[in-house]
């Protein structure tokens, strides 16, 4: 049926995607977008929405440092998320599918990585966890608080790594209207090697999208642990992408 949630689902959906949009937040946001594409409501406000969302459940995170409250901000997450999946549904289904969308969107997502770091970090210094040095950290420790800035100073340069790195003058392409992922051919490797290095970076996007998961450390009462992996994993890629930039810049 024209607009019904199966078929902007179906005209609309994303290959390689995550697990937890495919069968959990695109189905859901199939919903809310043929519930509204028919009114003047664009993209990009769904978007500036989706941050605002966003901003209120980090605020939980600070207002609220318990094992309740850390429940409540992530399910706050989630309705932001599920919003992030609805913008650009809605845009390839009404065709408004444009680069500065993207790159709008792309912001946005991005400046939230930032703002969840910090505040989770917050969080754990009001409410205590499992310090990096594996014993347990006491509420009102400094060491929290150090780790929020050092995350969100690490999170902050991934992302300008990131948009260097794909700037046009570098890649050689215009700026796509498509996620990143999509606009990668995808080569199955041929070798074991190969295909375990395909299955072990798999699975660390999967660890770097955080809405996939972040609820089950939420739920188990571990945003500690979740914390530590999530500034982890952004210092490898940091790590990675400056290795790259010095072979590709610093040679004679």
């Amino acid at each position: 049926m024209p607009g019904s949630p199966i078929e902007v689902y179906r005209l609309t959906r994303k290959k390689h995607d995550q697990l937890w949009n495919t069968y959990v937040m695109r189905p859901l946001a199939a919903v809310f977008v043929a519930a509204i594409h028919r009114t003047p409501l664009t993209p990009n406000q769904i978007t500036i929405l989706s941050l605002c969302i966003a901003v209120t459940g980090s605020a939980l995170f600070v207002a609220l440092p318990s094992y309740r409250g850390g429940l409540y901000a992530v399910l706050v997450l989630e309705l932001a998320y599920l919003l992030d999946c609805a913008d650009g549904m809605l845009a390839r289904y009404k065709k408004l599918a444009s680069p500065t969308g993207h790159l709008f969107d792309f912001f946005v997502d991005e400046l939230k990585a930032v703002l969840l770091i910090a505040v989770i970090g917050v969080h754990l210094h009001r409410k205590g966890g499992l310090g990096i040095d594996g014993s347990a950290w006491p509420a009102g420790g400094p060491g929290f608080l150090y780790a929020a800035v050092a995350g969100a100073v690490i999170v902050a340069s991934g992302i300008s790594l990131t948009n260097f790195v794909r700037r046009p003058e570098l890649t050689g392409k215009d700026t796509p209207t498509e996620a990143h992922y999509e606009t990668v051919g995808e080569k199955k490797p041929q070798s074991i090697v190969g295909r375990v290095a395909s299955l072990v970076m798999t699975f660390l996007r999967f660890l770097n999208h955080y809405p996939s998961h972040i609820w089950i450390f939420a739920l188990a009462d571990r945003l500690d642990l979740f914390f530590w992996m999530y500034l982890a994993l952004n210092a490898l890629y940091l790590v990675r992408g400056w290795l790259g930039l010095l072979v590709r810049f610093g040679r004679t």
